[in-house]
């Protein structure tokens, strides 16, 4: 399955709508005023399905996940000098990537990959491909707006 990740060229907050290969909106993004990084999953049927919410009184970026309201895991960037590197607690996940962010794998934790992830860089907003299984869908998504909150921070 594949998704393309795109953010909302004039909104306020950090808005993002999710396409599916057929270009059919999946699922939209709307971020919420608070102190860090608030962001909310909608479904088609615009029932929240989860939520990535930036923890604020950390040395470190770090952003909790829920899925229905559910804590469920957290995401948090490693002290790194050269590139960043992330703890994932969820699943047994972890990523890697290239230094500049644009192009990350994801795996399980017995190394296979269950998420591409690459950005598109000719767009005027973060526009994101991301490939992986259909069952595996919202929790990359939610890692995937973690991670592009967490740099949006360091701008």
């Amino acid at each position: 399955m594949k998704l393309l990740f795109k953010q909302r060229f004039f909104s306020w907050f950090d808005s993002y709508d999710i396409y599916d290969e057929s270009g059919t909106i999946v699922y939209t993004v709307k971020g919420q005023l608070s102190w860090g990084h608030c962001l909310k999953i909608f479904d088609v049927n615009d029932n929240e399905v989860g939520i990535v919410k930036q923890q604020v009184f950390t040395f470190l970026p770090k952003f909790d996940i829920y899925i229905n309201n559910q804590y469920v895991g957290c995401i948090k960037r490693e002290l790194s000098f050269f590139k960043p590197q992330y703890t994932i607690d969820y699943c047994g996940w972890y990523v890697q990537g290239d230094i500049l962010e644009w192009d990350y794998q994801v795996f399980n934790q017995s190394g296979n990959i269950i998420a591409t992830v690459s950005k598109q860089i000719v767009n005027l907003t973060d526009t994101y491909e991301l490939e992986m299984e259909i069952e595996n869908a919202l929790g990359v998504l939610m890692l995937v707006l973690a991670i592009d909150a967490e740099k949006c921070s360091r701008k």
